[in-house]
C-alpha cells in the first residue's frame, strides 16, 4: 500500500522540540509544515532550522486548513487548552506528557476526541524503542517466569544544571514529569494499576539556575512508593530531581520466579537490557534490532500518523495517558492524605511493535 503524506504543525518551540523536529523531518510519510510558540522569535529559529514556516502564534497554526496533525509540545500547564482548541478545529493531536494535570481534564480529552473522530496521541512513546521491545517479548516468552514485583528507579538529577528554565519542571516535579515513563512502560507491560502507596518531601529547596539566579520550590521533588497493578504485579518508585542519573540504583528491574531482567532506563533506545537466571549475575541480551542510539522522539507520531492512513489502532494513544494521570492523582493523594489511594480506569494495552514480536 502507498502511503499518503499527512502535514504536521509543531506548537511550542522549547528544548524538545528541536528533537522532534529532527525527527519528524526525516519520516517520508509526515511534512512537516512550521512551528509556533507564544515566544515567536523562538518559533522562527525552530522554523529556519528545520526548513518550515514560522506561525505567528498558535491559533493560527491550527486554523491552518493544510495542518492534519497538531505535535503539542508546549508547557505542561498549557497542554490541555491546546488540545481542546486543536480538537475542536478537527486535527488529530499527539501530545507530549502528561497529557493533563487531572484525571478529569484528561478524559475530558480523551472523549472530545472521541466526539470528534479524531485521533489522540501522548507521549511518551518510549516502550517503542529497542532495549524496551526486547525486554517485552522475553516476558512474553516467559523467560523470568511470572512476575512478581517491579523496581523503577528514575533519579533525574538537577533541572536546573541541563535545562535553561527549569522552573516549569519543578513547578509540577518530578512525578508529573518523569513518573510518566515507568509508569507507561508498566501498564502497557501488564496493564492497568489500582492502588497506589506513597510519600514525598522537599529535598533540596533552595537551587540556582544556569544564569545564578536563586529559586526556591515547594512541590516534592521526591517521591516513593507502591502500586499494584490488576495483574497482581506490585511496582516499587522512586521519582526525583535530586540524585544524579549516573546512581547505580537506574532504570526498571523486573523479578520473576525464575530470575530478573534489567532495562537500564525506560527513555533511552539502547539503554542496557540484561538477564539472570535467579541468584545468578546479570548478563546482557541480544537486542531485538540494532538500537536508535538515544529516544527518537517522533516515533510516537509517526505510528499515530501511520494508524490514521492504514485505519488501524495507534499504540500510544490518549486513553492510555489518561489512565497515566489517573496513577499520578493517586499518587499525589496518597501523599497528601497519607493513605492508599484506589485507581478505576482502563484502557486498551497497545500491541508490541512488529519488529518487536
Amino acid at each position: 500500500m502507498t502511503k499518503q503524506q499527512l502535514t504536521l504543525g509543531i506548537i511550542g518551540a522549547g528544548n524538545i522540540a528541536g528533537q522532534y523536529a529532527r525527527d519528524l523531518t526525516t519520516y517520508p510519510e509526515v511534512h512537516l509544515a512550521g512551528i509556533a510558540d507564544i515566544d515567536a522569535p523562538r518559533a522562527a529559529a525552530l522554523a529556519e532550522k528545520s526548513n518550515s514556516r514560522s506561525y505567528a502564534s498558535p491559533d493560527e497554526l491550527i486554523a491552518d486548513p493544510a495542518i492534519d496533525v497538531v505535535v503539542n509540545l508546549t508547557t505542561h500547564t498549557a497542554h490541555v487548552d491546546v488540545i481542546t482548541k486543536a480538537l475542536n478545529a478537527a486535527k488529530h493531536v499527539y501530545s507530549e506528557k502528561p497529557l493533563a494535570l487531572s484525571y478529569k481534564d484528561a478524559q475530558g480529552l480523551v472523549q472530545l476526541a472521541e466526539q470528534k473522530g479524531l485521533r489522540l496521541g501522548c507521549s511518551p512513546c518510549t516502550y517503542m524503542g529497542e532495549a524496551q521491545q526486547t525486554i517485552w517479548k522475553l516476558l512474553r516468552e516467559d523467560k523470568i517466569g511470572p512476575v512478581r514485583i517491579v523496581f523503577a528507579e528514575m533519579n533525574w538529577g538537577r533541572i536546573e544544571s541541563w535545562h535553561p528554565a527549569p522552573g516549569g519542571f519543578y513547578a509540577v516535579g518530578p512525578l508529573w514529569d518523569i513518573g510518566v515513563y515507568p509508569f507507561t512502560l508498566l501498564t502497557t507491560i501488564f496493564g492497568p494499576a489500582r492502588r497506589a502507596l506513597a510519600t514525598g518531601k522537599v529535598l533540596f529547596p533552595d537551587r540556582v539556575t544556569q544564569e545564578g539566579v536563586p529559586f526556591h520550590i515547594e512541590t516534592p521533588d521526591f517521591v516513593t512508593g507502591t502500586i499494584e497493578l490488576e495483574s497482581g504485579v506490585l511496582v516499587r518508585f522512586t521519582v526525583n530531581f535530586y540524585v544524579s542519573m549516573k546512581s547505580k540504583q537506574k532504570g526498571v528491574e523486573f523479578h520473576g520466579d525464575k530470575g530478573s531482567l534489567w532495562l537500564g532506563s525506560p527513555q533511552w533506545f539502547n539503554a542496557e537490557a540484561e538477564y539472570a537466571p535467579f541468584g545468578e549475575p546479570y548478563e546482557p541480551v541480544p537486542y531485538v534490532r540494532e538500537p536508535y542510539d538515544g529516544t527518537e522522539w517522533g516515533r510516537g507520531v509517526l505510528d499515530m500518523v501511520n494508524a490514521i492512513v492504514e485505519d488501524r489502532h495507534h499504540r500510544a494513544t490518549g486513553a492510555q495517558a489518561a489512565h497515566v494521570v489517573e496513577i499520578l492523582e493517586a499518587i499525589a493523594t496518597s501523599m497528601r492524605e497519607g493513605r492508599s489511594a484506589e485507581i478505576t480506569s482502563s484502557f486498551t494495552q497497545p500491541a508490541p511493535m512488529e519488529w518487536g514480536v
